[in-house]
């Protein structure tokens, strides 16, 4: 019966082709906005690490008191002091820190102009704890850590350009005049968001090409090529602004269990407490110890205008289905003859049901097809409405080409449900009466 009942269905499609191409015109119109606006919701608000995100932790200290901070939010990032604190206490079992630094890689070629390259500074744990891919060699070691090494680690896209692709590890790479060993190649590697610095990146950034070693760049006073808060001028020189209270380290760690986490949350209290009794503090201890998905809701890195549009475009949806409701209504009642006929000759309302079901079901197939077309040309173009960083994201994969075509169809199938129910009511005899 379902075969026949498609027969139907595709027989009375063609009847009526004008009425058949509004409906299936308000079907994918209403499909592709929301599946467009969808696509940089989704890209925005993932998870970027879901094998791990639950045992990654951000950490907040208030170093800056309750009125320098509002709705009594510690600071986005460290001081120098809290991170090296935390560092040396090695509470976790890994932490890292970072900070972004702007380098110039120089070819050993001289005829070729230096390359300015995006970069971090940070910890040997950063690349196990993130699951940063290697292509060649390995990270940095903790020794290397304590030794303050000239270490590097760099990606594919810079081995390409110095290296022309080839075999790296273990040769030099001249960073601001300064030489680093390279220790390992990994991919071109920045997951999105942006997780671990997102008080620089606001989450959406293209990563880095070259990471060294944290002492190691506070050695060279390697400045921040990120965000400097300060809620005082820490004064004249490098030192002074290590010892200053201004934020500008990431502190992350890893902590597997949530007695771990509980633990390591109870230490950051303590640490803060005494700082209180030192003298250093003024105010309670005020710490905050996130995992990944709460760090990126607490920073709201899903941008709002995604949102917006989201709402709206599921509203402008709900619009093409009332109107496609109506469509169908009279549609379906235009052919209560027909109806009454089928009705007198023994089909049940089921089977009116079954029938007028599987015909909104092939304009919904047919408005799914429009969709994914126009939810194409829609990604394509999204960078008219969002940030180049994040429309960039937004791609047209087969999971998302999948639940066009099943909104569609739901979507026609259950805008048929009224117009159906009213078709079925027919009365067999009022029909054969008049007709």
């Amino acid at each position: 019966m379902f075969s026949y009942y498609l027969q139907l269905g595709l027989r009375s499609l063609r009847r009526n082709p004008m009425l058949t191409a509004l409906m299936v015109m308000a079907i994918g119109f209403g499909v592709a906005a929301s599946m467009t606006t969808y696509s940089v919701f989704r890209a925005t608000s993932r998870d970027p690490i879901p094998q791990k995100s639950d045992v990654l932790y951000n950490v907040q200290i208030d170093n800056w008191g309750p009125e320098n901070t509002q709705n009594g939010e510690p600071p986005p990032a460290l001081s120098y002091k809290d991170a090296t604190a935390l560092l040396r206490a090695h509470k976790a079992k890994r932490q890292t820190v970072t900070y972004p630094i702007g380098v110039s890689a120089i070819p050993d070629d001289p005829s070729r102009l230096p390359i300015r390259q995006g970069a971090y500074a940070t910890g040997a744990d950063f690349f196990p704890m993130f699951d940063v891919p290697f292509l060649q060699g390995r990270a940095w070691s903790l020794e290397d850590d304590d030794r303050h090494a000239d270490v590097a680690v760099i990606s594919k896209s810079l081995n390409d350009k110095l290296f022309n692709g080839g075999q790296s590890v273990g040769k030099q790479i001249n960073l601001d005049g300064h030489l680093f060993r390279i220790t390992g190649v990994i991919k071109d590697w920045a997951p999105q968001p942006l997780f671990f610095d997102v008080p620089n990146t606001q989450g959406f950034d293209d990563g880095a090409s070259v990471y060294v070693p944290f002492n190691r760049a506070v050695d060279l006073k390697l400045p921040n090529n990120g965000n400097n808060n300060c809620v005082k001028d820490p004064g004249e020189g490098w030192e002074n602004y290590l010892r200053s209270e201004c934020i500008w380290l990431s502190l992350w760690a890893e902590l597997p269990s949530k007695a771990e986490a509980q633990t390591y949350r109870e230490y950051l209290t303590g640490y803060a407490a005494e700082m209180q009794r030192s003298g250093r503090f003024s105010w309670a201890p005020n710490v905050k110890l996130r995992d990944v998905m709460e760090w990126l809701s607490v920073q709201k890195v899903v941008p709002r205008e995604s949102q917006v549009s989201l709402l709206v475009s599921l509203g402008f949806l709900i619009i093409c289905l009332v109107n496609t409701v109506g469509l169908l209504l009279a549609k379906f009642l235009r052919r209560a003859p027909e109806i009454g006929v089928r009705r007198a000759l023994g089909a049940s309302r089921r089977d009116i049901y079954t029938q007028f079901l599987i015909e909104a079901g092939t304009i919904g197939i047919a408005g799914g097809v429009l969709g994914l077309l126009l939810t194409g040309l829609g990604v394509l173009g999204v960078g008219l409405v969002f940030p180049e960083e994040i429309a960039r994201l937004a791609t047209l994969d087969p999971t998302l080409m999948a639940l066009t075509l099943v909104v569609a169809i739901s979507a026609s199938v259950i805008a048929a449900f009224y117009p159906t129910w009213r078709a079925a009511q027919v009365q067999p005899a009022w029909q054969l009466k008049s007709n």
